[in-house]
């Protein structure tokens, strides 16, 4: 089968590992790359050997290629894909789908309209530790599901990023950098989230850029650094969730924990495609591993688009998709709006995860209702 050509927009950090996954892929070809700054794009061209080094809009007016990667900053998802997806291209984006609710929705709709498809990290619930948590869960493991935990304790990226701002202002924070790993996990261990309640705060906040030649320069904090709420699951199941870059001691609480009837699954960092799932049964004092359903390697951050180029070729949808993007993105900004209007947020949106942890033809089915 001939490879499908594809080109990257945005030549940051997270672009290394893409292109490190994606240069054996034998259903992707990466023909071009292109950034806002050229000498960046030059040289992941010359890392990789990649042929030709563009301008956006030199990578959009290519006929030759079909997909491309949005690796940009998150203010610059959804105006990169709706770009992308006007030129009658694919688009597979970095996390988050969008800053805005409206933008998520215009990215769907207009992908619906030309008949294209739009993919979203985070990719990791494709992987081992994610997917041998479900099949625990549907094998009967730990009964029926009735609560979880899930906690992302850090203090901040500023000490080891050397361009940190976009993590402080709207579309960063905590939430949207890392919440999308733990709620597209949650979602695919429990089903669509039927509604949030939260609370929201910036606890410190004097930051100062801690390596690379911005070192020392201050920072200014415009968006939430600790949230914490409660999710309710459609099927019932209740978490309790924390995101913060305010905890600067470390935490030995779990990534993810997910509480049934009959046991507990202690699930692996879902920032991570492999990593142990540990089951502890109703009676027993210990925990025992469970056996994967498939083996991963820590990051192979890509699969996400091969699957998409798969579907692709099948006509089938995909499972890292924009829809789910959006009803975690929804969620996302349930936690903000909880906090800030004091109530519960119901969600409009919903997801049917049961497609993305099978390996047949099953359809991913999301409605929503605006």
């Amino acid at each position: 089968m001939e490879k499908i050509k594809a080109g990257i927009i945005g030549c940051g950090n997270i672009s290394a590992i893409y292109l490190e996954n994606l240069k054996n892929s034998p259903l992707i070809e990466v023909v071009a790359v292109a950034d806002l700054i050229r000498e960046r794009a030059q040289e992941r061209a010359d890392e990789f050997n990649i042929a030709n080094v563009y301008n956006v809009d030199e990578l959009l007016q290519n006929k030759e290629i079909e997909l491309v990667l949005n690796l940009t900053v998150p203010g610059s998802h959804a105006m990169t894909d709706l770009a992308v997806l006007e030129s009658g291209k694919h688009v597979y984006a970095e996390k988050p789908l969008a800053i805005s609710l409206e933008d998520g929705r215009k990215v769907i709709e207009l992908a619906e309209e030309k008949g294209l498809y739009v993919g979203s990290a985070p990719d990791t619930f494709l992987g081992s530790g994610i997917q041998t948590a479900r099949q625990a869960i549907e094998d009967g493991m730990i009964g029926k599901p009735i609560a979880a935990t899930s906690f992302f304790m850090g203090g901040g990226p500023e000490a080891w990023h050397p361009d940190p701002e976009f993590f402080y202002i709207a579309g960063g924070g905590p939430m949207f950098d890392m919440g999308p790993y733990y709620l597209t996990a949650l979602v695919t261990l429990l089903g669509p989230i039927r509604r949030i309640s939260s609370s929201a705060g910036i606890q410190i906040t004097d930051r100062v850029i801690g390596s690379g030649p911005k070192e020392g320069t201050p920072l200014r904090v415009q968006t939430p650094t600790h949230l914490a709420g409660t999710i309710d699951f459609t099927d019932g199941a209740i978490a309790t969730m924390i995101t913060s870059f305010d905890i600067r001691g470390a935490s030995d609480l779990p990534r993810i924990e997910i509480y049934g009837t009959e046991g507990t699954l202690s699930v692996p960092d879902p920032n991570f495609f492999n990593g142990e799932v540990k089951l502890r049964r109703f009676g027993q004092d210990t925990w025992e591993t469970v056996t994967p359903v498939f083996e991963s390697r820590q990051n192979e951050r890509g699969i996400g688009v091969t699957e998409m180029v798969e579907s692709i070729r099948a006509g089938r949808e995909h499972k890292a998709s924009g829809k789910l993007a959006y009803h975690v993105l929804e969620a996302m900004h349930a936690f903000q709006r909880s906090s800030l209007e004091g109530k519960h947020i119901m969600l409009e949106s919903t997801y049917d995860p049961i497609a993305a942890t099978k390996t047949d033809e099953d359809q991913t089915e999301i409605v929503q209702s605006h």
